[in-house]
C-alpha cells in the first residue's frame, strides 16, 4: 500500500514529470543564462509538455532569444575582466549560475527518489510474488489432504466406525474453510502483484523517458565540478594578486616615512632659529618690565633679578634639553628601527620553521600574538599596581604631614615654615620611602611621565606641549594683591616666553608645576603624580572594544570663540558646548587661559563628572575688554586622555573699504550722447569714516593700485582682513554688486586698516581653489576680449588723460557708516571722438585706511548716422519658417542722406532687408524690415557665418550711407536648429498576434531641434493605438521619448499601414507597420484573472472555460479560425495544453485536454502562495547569527559581572596572597574571553527543510510577511486533434501562433492565523498506530491580525479516523486556544484529511495523516505447540523462545496462562472434551497436585521495540506423574488483541526411563479422586511385575502390482537429572520376536542402550505374508524390557491391516 501511496504521489500534478525537470518551460527571459546548445537537450528530454513539437521558426526565436541572452552575459563577463587589475586569464566558458545549479541538484534528487522508488516496487513485488508460492503450495498441499480425508472418510464408512467417520467429517470442513481461504488470499495476492507489476512498467516507462535527461544531469555536474575547480585557481590568483598590492603599498607607506623624515629635519632648524628669536625679544621686554618695577619698589629688585635669571637659566636649559632630547629620539628611532627589522627576520625564520613542520602558520602566530599580548597586559596591569601602591604611600604621608604641620601651627612660639619648604620635604620623605620599597618604580614612573615628540609634530603640537609643561613659581597672596593693583593696562605685563609664538619644544622635568598660580598649595601639592598619571596614560595608545582613540578628546561648538567689534567697558559672554568624542566615558576639567588673557577673561565650567561618549556639557566664557587691540589664545581644558584648547580671538573694530569694480569701461559711444555709470563704495567693518572722492595726482597716481583684469581676482582672494568668518571664504563674499559695464570682470579690491605686521598671509583654501582658477581663467578672458574690441575701433583722436568728459557726479564726499555701501555716480558726455581715460582716488579720514583708486575709459566716435541696436538677435529659428524683425536707423545729420542696405551674397537666398534703398530725415529715424528664412543649405551656403557645432549664425550686416566714407555695420545672430522628429525604428512587424490578444512593441521618439515641439499621431485605425495620452504630447529639446504602439487586429488577415506622427508646424513624419492577425480554434472565456488577497499557504481558485466555436467549415465564411490569408483551421477535436512555470504558485487544472467543437471545458486555476526557500534559509541563518550574538552577550556579562566580583574580592582583601590569587584568576578569565572562537555562521545551503531552524525562520517569516502583487502570463498551446493517452501529445503539431495567453494578478498577504504549536507545522503526522487504538494531538493556533476572527470548519469524513474535539468559534486579538485532534484508525492503511479554519480574511489549511497498522509478530515457536518433553516429577525445566516485532511501531504485550484464567472454575463445570463433543479440546490439561501452576513465563509484560525481540522463559513444574501436563499461553498485545495462541505440553516421569509411541489407550484428563497413594504407586512400579501396555497398529498399502510396507517408530528416552547421578545409562531389550517375524513383523534395533538426555528410535515394519486376508487384521505381541533406575517391562501388542490406498496418519 506504501508503494503504490508513493506511485500516485508520482502521477500526480504536484510530483510529476514537471518537478523532475524544474525551470525548464521557463521562457528565455527566466533563463537567460542558458547557452542554446544546453537548452537544446534539455527540450528534448524534457517530457512535459509531453514531447510537443514545435514549428521551426517557433524554435528559431526560441534559440534567438536564448542567443541574446547568452551574448548580454558574455559583455557583461567581458567588462567584469576588464575592471580587473591584475593580469588573471578569464575563463572562455560561461559560468553556471545559482539556478542552474539548484536545478542540477533538484533533478538528481527526483532521479534518485525515482530509482528508490523503483527498488522499493521490485522488492514489494518479489515478497508479494513468494506470498503468492507459498500460497500455491498450502492449497496444494490442502488438496491433497481433502482428497486424503474423503477417501478416509468412505473408508470409515464401508467400516462402519463412525466414530472415526465424524473425526474425519470434521476435518474435511475445516480443510474445506482453510483452502477457501487460502483462495481467497491468493486472488487478493494475484491481484496486489498484477497492481505492482503495473506500476513497476509505469516506472520503467518513466526511467526510460528520463534517460537522456540522466546522460544531461551527468555532463553538466562534471561541469559544476570543473567549475568549482576553476573559480578555486580564481581565487588563488586574486589572493596573490592582493598580497602584491599589500607589498607596494607597504613600500609607499615606507618612502612616505622617510620624506616625512626629511621633511622634519628641513624644518628644525628653521623653528629652533625662530624660538631663539623669540627668546631675545622675551628678554628685552622682561629687562623693561623689571626697570619698571625697580622704580615702583627698589625693595624687591633683588627677587625680581632673581626671578629673571630663574627664568633665563630655564630657557637655557630647555634648549639642552631639547637638544638632548633630540638626540635621544633619533637613538631611539634607530633602535627601533633595528629591533623592528631583527623582529621581522625572526618571524620570518619562525614562521618557515612552523610550515617545515607542517603546522598552519597563521594560527601559530596568531596564538603568539595572542600569548605576548597577554604578557604585556599582565606586565602593565603589574606596573599599575606597583604606581597605585606608590601613590597610596604617597597620599598616606602627605596626610600624616598635614597633620603635623597643623599641631605645629597650633602650638605658640613655633616658627611656621614656608610652604614650599615643607613640599619639598615632603616630597623627599616620599621619594625616599618608595625607593626603599621600590626600587625601580621611579624610574619607570619618571619615563612615563614625559610628553613623546613625534619627528611629524607639527609646531603647533609642540607649543601646546611646551605651554602644558611650562613652570609658574608661586608667589604669595600679599604680592598678587599688589600686582593686581599696580598693573598697567596699556601693554601686556610679560611677553616673550609666555607669548604663543614661542614654539620650542619643551620636555616637562620633574620640577615643573603643572598647577596654575591661583591654586591652594595642596592642590598643587597633590596635582604632580595625577599629572604623571595622566602622562603615562598618553603614553599608552587608548583602546575602547578593540579600537584605538585618536585625536581630540573632546569638540568644541563652535571651534572658535570670536569676540568682534568689541567696545572697552562692555561685557561679553558667549556659550561653549563641549561633547565627548571619546569611545568611552571621559572627564573634563578647566586648566585655565592663556596667561596674557586672564584680566580679560572669565572661564565657567561646572564639573560635568564622567561623561559618556557623545554626551556634552556647557562652558561660559566671559570677556571684559580693557584694552583695544586684537587678542589671540586658547582656553585650556584637561580630559582623561590629555590636554586639549579651544582657540578663543578678540577683533576691535575696523574700517574694511572695497569698490565693487576697480576699472569702468563705457565702450564705444557717439558724440553728443551722455552715459552714467556707477560704483559702490562698501564698508565691511563695524567702525565708520568719512571719505572724498577726487582725481588721481601725479604722486599719488604713480602709486595707485592699477588692478589689471586677470590679476583681480587674485588681489580680491589674498587681501582679507581677520574679521571675516573663518579661515575659509567663499566668492560670494567679495563680490556684492553683478553689475558690469563692460565685457570684461572687475572684482573689488579690498585694503584693511591693520598695519602689514600684524595682518596675517591668508592663502586660498582647497574648498576656494577651483573657484579661485576659474575667476583667473575668466578675467583672462575677457581681458582680452576687451584688448580686441578696443583695437578694432578706429581711433580718430588721442586718448587724454585729463579730459572735462569723465565727471563725477553729485555725491563726492560723505560720511560711510559701518556695514553700509554708497553707490558713485560717473557721467561720460563725449564731445570729442576718440579714446579717454581717468584716475580716480578715494580718501579717508581714518589714517588707517589706504587710499582706494578706480579708472575709467570710455571711446566716442563722430558718425551721423548709426544703428539703435548693433546686435541684432533672433533667437532660435528653424529651417524653412520665416522669421521677420525691424532695424532701426538714427540720424543726427542736419540733411537727408541716402542709406543702401547690403546683404552679403553668402545670404542672399536665406536673408532679405526691405527696403533695400531708403532715405533718412534730418534728425530723425528710419525702419527696415529684416526677413530671414533659412534653407537646409544654409550650412553649406554660409559656412564662413555659419558654426556646424554650435549652430550659430552670426552675419556682419553693412548699410551705406551717401557722403560717407564708412559704412554703418551692424551684426544679425541666430541659432538654426532643425524640426526633425526622428522615430526609431523606422519599420515595425508585430509579428503573429491573436484576436483575443493584443501585441505591445515600443518606439522612440526624438526630438532633433533644440526648440520644444508638440506632435500628435493621427488618423490611427481602430486595430492599432498609440500611448500613453493617445500619442500626443510634446517634446522637449533634443529629448527622446518612448512610446507604446499596440497592435490588436480584429480578424485574421495580414496588415500592413502607415502611423503618421504631425508636429505642431504641420510636419509629418511616416512609420511604416505590418502584422498577421491569427483567430485561433480555441478562445477563453477570460484571459484575465485576479484573484482575490491570499493569505500565504491558502489557496484561492477561480474558475473559466476553454471554447471550440469552429462547428462547421464553409468556403464562402472567411472567418475561421486561420492564421492570417492561411487555410482555415478544420472541423473536429481540438487539443490544449498549459505550460506552468514549475517555481510559481499557479496550478491549472486541467492543464492538458481536449475540446469537442461547439463544447467547452471548465478550467480551474488556482493560487496558492508560499515563501521561497532560500528566503527561509537566509531567515534561518539570520536567526541563528542573532541568538548566537545574544549568547555570547549573555556570555559577556556573565564574564564582566565575574571579573567585576573578583575585583571586589582583591580590593577589599586584606592579604598580598590572596590579591595576587585573584589577578591570577583576572588573567586566566582573560585568556579565557580570549580563547573563545568567534560565531561563524552556517551556510544557507546547509540548512535543511526538516529542521527547527528552518521551520522557525519560516514562521518568524510568515508573521513578518508584508503584502505582494505577482503576475504571471500562461501560455496555453492549442492543437487539432485528441491526445493519445498512451502517446501523450506526440501525435499533434503545436502551432505557436495559436497559443492562448491566461493574465493571472495574484496579490498576497500575511495570515490571519498562524500554529503556533510544532514550530509552526501545518502538517500533522500521526505516524503509525495501532487498529483500534486513539491517540490525540493538541494544535495551538493564533490570530495575529488586529481584530476579532469568527472561525468555520470544514467537514472531516464522519466515517474516517480523524477527530475534531473542541471546535473553537471566536479569536480575540492576539488570542491563542488549542485544537484538539484524535486519531482512531479502523482499517490496516494510510489516512489523509485536511481540516480548513475558514475565517473572512484567510483559511488555515491543517494536513492530517497517519496510518493505521495491524500489529503483527514472529514467534520462535514452529506451530501452536511447544513442547518441554519428559521431566522426573518433581523437578523443574526450562525452556525458551523469542517473539520478534515485525510490525512498524512499537508494541506493548501482555502474557496470559489460560490455567490462571477467571473463566477457568466455569469451563471445569462443562463435561469432559472425551464425553462431549468431538472436536473440542481442552487446552489445559493435568495440573500439580499442590495447586501450584505447572507452567510458568516471564516476564509477563513489557514493549518490544520496532524490530527488536524478547526472549520468554517457560519453566515446567510437575509435581507427579502424568504424561498429559498441557497449559496455554494468550499473547495480549495492548491488553486488547490476542496475537498468538502457544499450547504448553509436557509430561513427567517418576523414572529416569520412558517410552512413546503407539496408540493413546488412555484419556487426557485425570481424576480430581486421588485413588491410590504415592507410596503404593512407588512399590508397584518397582515390583517386577508391573507391566505397560502398547498398542501399535499398522497398515500396510497393497493392489495387484505392489506392496507397500507398514512402518511405525517407538522411542526409548532417557532424563537427565542430577538424582541418579551414579546410575548406568538406560537398555532396552525385545522379547518373543520369531513369532512376530513369521507375521510379518519385523523390529529393529533388538536391544540397545540410550544415554541420559537422548532417545533412540525404534523402527517397526510390518509387510502382509503371504495369502494373508485383507479383511481379517493380523495381530502379535511382544515383551519390551527397559532398565534405568528400576526395570519396566511393556507389552507391545502389534496389529496390521491391508487397505488398499494410503491412509492419513492418525
Amino acid at each position: 500500500m506504501e508503494e503504490s501511496a508513493q506511485m500516485s504521489d508520482i502521477e500526480s500534478p504536484d510530483v510529476s514529470d514537471d518537478n523532475l525537470i524544474p525551470e525548464l518551460c521557463l521562457s528565455g527571459e527566466d533563463h537567460g543564462e542558458d547557452t542554446p546548445e544546453e537548452l537544446e537537450p534539455e527540450m528534448e528530454s524534457w517530457k512535459v509538455p509531453s514531447g510537443l513539437r514545435f514549428e521551426e521558426d517557433y524554435r528559431e526565436e526560441v534559440h534567438t532569444g536564448s542567443k541574446d541572452a547568452s551574448e548580454g552575459m558574455e559583455e557583461e563577463l567581458e567588462s567584469s575582466g576588464e575592471s580587473l587589475e591584475r593580469p588573471i586569464s578569464q575563463s572562455t566558458k560561461k559560468n553556471m549560475s545559482y539556478a542552474d545549479r539548484v536545478r542540477i541538484l533538484n533533478v538528481r534528487r527526483n532521479l534518485n527518489q525515482l530509482d528508490n522508488i523503483a527498488k522499493e516496487k521490485e522488492m514489494a513485488i518479489q515478497k508479494t510474488r513468494e506470498e503468492l508460492d507459498a500460497c500455491h503450495s498450502r492449497i496444494e498441499m490442502l488438496t491433497t489432504q481433502q482428497r486424503d480425508v474423503e477417501r478416509a472418510i468412505e473408508i470409515e464408512k464401508e467400516s462402519g466406525n463412525t466414530a472415526a467417520v465424524y473425526r474425519l467429517q470434521a476435518m474435511h470442513r475445516r480443510l474445506c474453510g482453510e483452502l477457501g481461504n487460502e483462495k481467497d488470499l491468493e486472488s487478493k495476492i494475484a491481484a496486489t502483484v498484477n497492481e505492482n507489476a503495473l506500476e513497476m512498467w509505469k516506472i520503467e516507462i518513466e526511467q526510460g523517458n528520463f534517460s537522456e535527461l540522466r546522460k544531461q544531469i551527468k555532463w553538466e555536474e562534471e561541469e559544476l565540478d570543473r567549475h568549482h575547480q576553476e573559480q578555486a585557481e580564481e581565487r588563488l590568483q586574486k589572493q596573490e594578486h592582493r598580497n602584491r598590492l599589500l607589498r607596494r603599498r607597504w613600500k609607499a607607506t615606507e618612502r612616505k616615512i622617510k620624506e616625512a623624515k626629511e621633511e622634519y629635519d628641513q624644518k628644525f632648524p628653521k623653528a629652533l632659529e625662530d624660538a631663539q628669536k623669540h627668546h631675545e625679544k622675551a628678554v628685552k621686554f622682561l629687562k623693561k618690565s623689571l626697570e619698571r618695577v625697580r622704580e615702583k619698589k627698589a625693595s624687591e629688585d633683588r627677587e625680581y633679578e632673581a626671578y629673571t635669571q630663574g627664568r633665563m637659566d630655564t630657557v637655557l636649559s630647555l634648549k639642552q634639553n631639547i637638544n638632548s632630547h633630540r638626540e635621544h629620539l633619533r637613538i631611539l628611532q634607530a633602535l627601533d628601527k633595528v629591533n623592528e627589522l631583527g623582529t621581522q627576520a625572526q618571524e620570518k625564520k619562525v614562521m618557515e620553521a612552523i610550515q617545515a613542520q607542517g603546522h598552519n602558520v597563521a594560527r601559530e602566530v596568531f596564538l603568539h600574538k595572542r600569548q605576548v599580548e597577554f604578557e604585556q597586559k599582565k606586565k602593565e596591569f603589574m606596573e599599575q599596581q606597583k604606581a597605585r601602591k606608590i601613590e597610596i604611600v604617597a597620599r598616606i604621608l602627605k596626610e600624616e604631614a598635614q597633620q603635623e604641620k597643623v599641631k605645629k601651627q597650633s602650638q605658640p612660639g613655633v616658627p611656621c615654615k614656608k610652604k614650599l619648604s615643607d613640599a619639598e620635604r615632603w616630597r623627599l620623605k616620599t621619594w625616599q620611602y618608595i625607593k626603599e620599597t621600590c626600587d625601580d618604580s621611579g624610574s619607570a614612573l619618571t619615563q612615563k611621565s614625559l610628553y613623546p615628540i613625534s619627528p611629524r609634530a607639527s609646531l603647533g603640537e609642540r607649543s601646546s606641549i611646551l605651554e602644558a609643561s611650562e613652570e609658574t613659581v608661586p608667589e604669595s597672596k600679599g604680592r598678587e594683591k599688589d600686582e593686581d593693583q599696580n598693573k598697567t593696562l596699556a601693554e601686556p605685563e610679560f611677553t616673550g616666553i609666555w607669548n604663543q609664538e614661542c614654539n620650542i619644544s619643551k620636555v616637562t622635568d620633574d620640577r615643573i608645576d603643572l598647577k596654575p598660580l591661583d591654586a591652594a598649595e595642596l592642590e598643587k601639592e597633590i596635582f604632580p603624580p595625577d599629572v604623571e598619571k595622566l602622562h603615562s596614560g598618553l603614553i599608552r595608545k587608548h583602546r575602547v572594544c578593540g579600537r584605538e582613540f585618536k585625536g581630540c578628546p573632546f569638540y568644541s561648538k563652535p571651534s572658535l570663540i570670536h569676540f568682534k567689534d568689541f567696545d572697552i567697558g562692555k561685557t561679553y559672554k558667549k556659550k561653549m558646548v563641549l561633547i565627548n568624542a571619546f569611545y568611552g566615558i571621559n572627564f573634563c576639567k578647566l586648566v585655565g587661559v592663556s596667561e596674557h588673557l586672564k584680566d580679560f577673561f572669565t572661564v565657567h565650567l561646572d564639573p560635568p563628572g564622567p561623561m559618556s561618549a557623545g554626551m556634552s556639557c556647557e562652558v561660559v566664557v566671559t570677556f571684559k575688554p580693557l584694552i583695544n587691540e586684537d587678542l589671540e589664545g586658547e582656553v585650556t581644558f584637561l580630559s582623561q586622555i590629555g590636554p586639549f584648547s579651544t582657540p578663543l580671538k578678540c577683533s576691535t573694530k575696523k574700517c574694511v573699504l572695497a569698490l565693487d569694480k576697480a576699472l569702468i569701461d563705457f565702450g564705444t559711444h557717439v558724440v553728443g550722447e551722455t552715459i552714467s555709470r556707477t560704483v559702490t563704495l562698501t564698508n565691511r567693518g563695524a567702525l565708520g569714516t568719512r571719505f572724498q572722492v577726487g582725481k588721481s595726482t601725479g604722486a599719488d597716481a604713480a602709486h595707485a593700485v592699477t588692478v589689471s583684469p586677470s590679476a583681480e581676482g587674485m588681489v580680491n582672494l589674498f587681501e582679507r582682513t581677520d574679521s571675516e568668518k573663518g579661515s575659509n571664504y567663499s566668492l560670494a563674499d567679495s563680490v556684492t554688486d553683478k553689475e558690469t559695464v563692460s565685457i570684461c570682470h572687475s572684482d573689488e579690491v579690498i585694503q584693511q586698516a591693520a598695519s602689514p605686521e600684524k595682518r596675517p598671509e591668508l592663502m586660498p583654501t582647497n574648498s576656494n581653489s577651483d573657484q579661485f582658477q576659474q575667476i583667473n581663467s575668466d578675467v583672462s578672458i575677457a581681458g582680452e576680449k576687451s584688448v580686441s574690441s578696443l583695437d578694432v575701433m578706429p581711433l580718430v583722436h588721442q586718448s587724454r588723460e585729463e579730459t572735462p568728459e569723465i565727471t563725477l557726479g553729485k555725491i563726492i564726499e560723505g560720511d560711510i557708516g559701518p556695514f553700509s555701501s554708497i553707490k558713485l555716480q560717473i557721467i561720460f558726455t563725449p564731445a570729442v571722438p576718440g579714446d579717454v581715460k581717468a584716475d580716480f582716488q578715494i580718501t579717508f579720514d581714518n589714517p588707517d585706511c589706504k587710499l582706494l583708486h578706480f579708472s575709467v575709459v570710455a571711446v566716442s566716435v563722430a558718425v551721423p548716422v548709426w544703428v539703435r541696436n548693433p546686435d541684432v538677435d533672433l533667437k532660435i529659428c528653424m529651417y524653412d519658417m520665416l522669421y521677420q524683425d525691424c532695424i532701426v536707423i538714427q540720424s543726427r545729420a542736419t540733411s537727408a542722406l541716402r542709406l543702401k542696405f547690403d546683404v552679403c551674397k553668402e545670404l542672399a537666398n536665406h536673408m532679405e532687408l526691405l527696403p533695400k534703398t531708403g532715405y533718412i530725415q534730418a534728425q530723425s529715424s528710419f525702419s527696415v524690415q529684416l526677413k530671414f528664412l533659412p534653407r537646409h543649405s544654409l550650412p553649406e551656403d554660409a559656412a564662413k557665418y555659419f558654426d556646424e557645432k554650435t549652430r550659430v549664425l552670426q552675419v556682419p550686416m553693412t548699410i551705406i550711407v551717401s557722403d560717407q566714407s564708412r559704412p554703418v555695420e551692424f551684426t544679425v545672430h541666430a541659432v538654426v536648429t532643425t524640426s526633425d522628429l526622428e522615430i526609431n525604428p523606422t519599420e515595425v512587424d508585430f509579428g503573429y498576434c491573436s484576436i483575443y490578444e493584443a501585441v505591445q512593441t515600443t518606439i522612440t521618439l526624438t526630438n532633433k531641434s533644440i526648440l520644444p515641439q508638440e506632435f500628435g499621431f493621427v488618423g490611427l485605425q481602430e486595430f492599432i493605438e498609440v500611448q500613453p495620452n493617445d500619442g500626443f504630447g510634446i517634446l522637449l529639446p533634443l529629448e527622446t521619448l518612448s512610446l507604446d504602439v499596440l497592435f490588436k487586429p480584429k480578424k485574421a488577415k495580414e496588415y500592413s499601414f502607415h502611423l503618421t506622427c504631425k508636429t505642431e508646424i504641420n510636419r509629418k513624419f511616416k512609420l511604416s507597420c505590418k502584422g498577421i492577425g491569427v483567430h485561433p480554434p480555441l478562445e477563453l472565456s477570460h484571459s484575465l484573472v485576479q484573484f482575490s488577497a491570499t493569505a500565504l499557504n491558502d489557496v484561492s481558485t477561480a474558475t473559466l472555460f476553454i471554447l471550440n466555436s469552429h462547428v462547421r467549415l464553409s468556403r464562402f465564411n472567411h472567418f475561421g479560425p486561420r492564421i492570417g490569408d492561411g487555410e482555415v483551421a478544420p472541423v473536429g477535436p481540438t487539443s490544449f495544453q498549459f505550460l506552468v512555470p514549475e517555481d510559481s504558485p499557479i496550478t491549472i487544472m486541467p492543464c492538458v485536454g481536449t475540446v469537442l467543437p461547439g463544447k467547452k471545458c471548465l478550467l480551474e486555476v488556482s493560487f496558492r502562495p508560499v515563501l521561497c526557500d532560500q528566503l527561509i534559509k537566509q531567515e534561518a541563518v539570520h536567526l541563528l547569527c542573532q541568538a548566537a550574538e545574544a549568547k555570547a552577550q549573555m556570555e559577556r556579562k556573565a564574564r564582566e559581572l565575574e571579573l567585576q566580583r573578583k575585583k571586589e574580592e582583591a580590593m577589599v582583601g586584606k592579604k598580598d596572597g590572596k590579591r595576587m590569587a585573584s589577578i591570577s584568576f583576572l588573567g586566566q578569565l582573560s585568556k579565557d574571553k580570549n580563547s573563545t572562537k568567534p560565531f561563524e555562521p552556517p551556510n544557507p545551503e546547509d540548512i535543511c527543510p526538516n529542521s527547527e531552524e528552518y521551520i522557525a525562520a519560516h514562521l518568524s517569516l510568515v508573521r513578518s510577511f508584508n503584502d505582494r502583487f505577482d503576475r504571471y502570463v500562461i501560455p496555453c498551446l492549442v492543437a487539432s486533434g485528441v491526445i493519445d493517452e498512451k502517446k501523450g501529445a506526440e501525435n499533434l503539431s503545436f502551432s505557436p501562433y495559436n497559443n492562448l495567453y491566461l493574465e493571472l494578478h495574484c496579490p498576497s498577504v500575511a495570515p490571519a492565523v498562524v500554529v503556533t504549536s510544532n514550530n509552526g507545522r501545518t502538517f500533522f503526522n500521526f505516524g503509525d498506530v495501532a487498529v483500534g487504538h486513539r491517540i490525540k494531538e493538541n494544535v495551538k493556533i493564533q490570530n495575529i491580525s488586529q481584530e476579532q476572527l469568527v472561525l468555520q470548519y470544514s467537514l472531516l469524513d464522519p466515517f474516517g479516523p480523524f477527530l475534531l474535539a473542541n471546535p473553537i468559534r471566536m479569536l480575540e486579538d492576539g488570542e491563542s486556544r488549542d485544537l484538539v485532534l484524535t486519531f482512531s484508525p479502523e482499517e490496516n492503511k494510510s489516512f489523509f484529511e485536511t481540516l480548513e479554519l475558514r475565517s473572512e480574511k484567510a483559511t488555515l489549511t491543517l494536513i492530517l495523516t497517519g496510518r493505521g497498522v495491524i500489529t503483527s509478530i514472529a514467534c520462535s515457536v514452529e506451530g501452536d505447540v511447544f513442547d518441554m518433553g519428559y521431566v522426573l516429577a518433581k523437578e523443574t525445566a526450562t525452556a525458551t523462545f523469542k517473539i520478534e516485532n515485525t510490525s512498524t511501531l512499537p508494541l506493548k504485550y501482555t502474557i496470559v496462562l489460560e490455567s490462571l484464567s477467571p473463566n477457568r472454575d466455569r469451563d471445569l463445570q462443562e463435561l469432559p472434551p472425551f464425553l462431549g463433543s468431538q472436536g473440542k479440546t481442552d487446552l489445559v490439561g493435568t495440573q500439580n497436585y499442590s495447586g501450584l501452576s505447572v507452567f510458568t513465563v516471564s516476564p509477563v509484560e513489557g514493549i518490544i521495540a520496532l524490530g527488536k525481540f524478547q526472549e520468554f522463559t517457560v519453566t515446567f513444574s510437575p509435581d507427579h506423574e502424568s504424561l498429559h501436563y498441557s497449559d496455554c499461553i494468550q499473547v495480549l498485545l495492548f491488553d486488547k488483541e490476542v496475537i498468538r495462541v502457544i499450547q504448553l505440553k509436557g509430561a513427567a516421569r517418576n523414572h529416569i526411563m520412558y517410552v512413546e509411541g503407539g496408540e493413546p489407550l488412555d484419556v487426557p484428563i485425570e481424576s480430581l479422586a486421588v485413588t491410590t497413594s504415592v507410596a503404593e504407586e512407588t512399590a508397584k512400579a518397582e515390583s517386577d511385575k508391573a507391566t505397560n501396555s502398547i498398542l501399535v497398529s499398522l497398515a500396510s498399502v497393497q493392489s495387484e502390482t505392489f506392496v507397500i510396507p507398514a512402518v511405525r517408530e517407538l522411542k526409548v528416552g532417557a532424563i537427565r537429572t542430577t538424582q541418579f547421578a551414579s546410575k548406568k545409562n538406560v537398555e532396552f531389550a525385545w522379547e518373543s520376536l520369531p513369532l512376530l517375524q513369521l507375521k510379518g513383523f519385523t523390529v529393529d534395533p533388538v536391544k540397545g542402550t540410550v544415554e541420559r538426555g537422548q532417545t533412540k528410535s525404534i523402527s517397526v515394519s510390518w509387510v502382509p505374508p503371504a495369502g494373508s486376508d485383507p479383511n481379517q487384521p493380523v495381530t502379535g505381541s511382544a515383551i519390551l524390557t527397559v532398565k534405568g533406575d528400576v526395570k519396566e517391562i511393556y507389552s507391545v501388542y502389534f496389529m496390521g491391516r491391508i487397505v488398499t490406498q494410503e491412509l492419513p496418519p492418525s
